[in-house]
């Protein structure tokens, strides 16, 4: 009986173990989901701004006879 009683014990501090190492690598991924998105924002002001100039740069250009 007591076999089994320690046997218990350790499969539930193994769950309890897993269970907070799980956690843990929940919450580095949550940060790691954030720091993305803000680096995607800021990439795709980037974009954005780069567009916005290569538009104003083609504006510029004289037109091109026809053939």
């Amino acid at each position: 009986m007591m076999s089994s009683l320690d046997s218990f014990e350790r499969k539930i501090d193994q769950l309890l173990a897993i269970m907070h190492g799980l956690r843990s690598e929940n919450e580095t991924l949550r940060l790691r989901v954030t720091t993305l998105e803000a680096e995607k924002s800021a990439l795709n002001h980037k974009i954005i701004v780069t567009c916005e100039r290569l538009a104003a740069l083609r504006d510029q250009l004289p037109e091109m006879p026809e053939p």
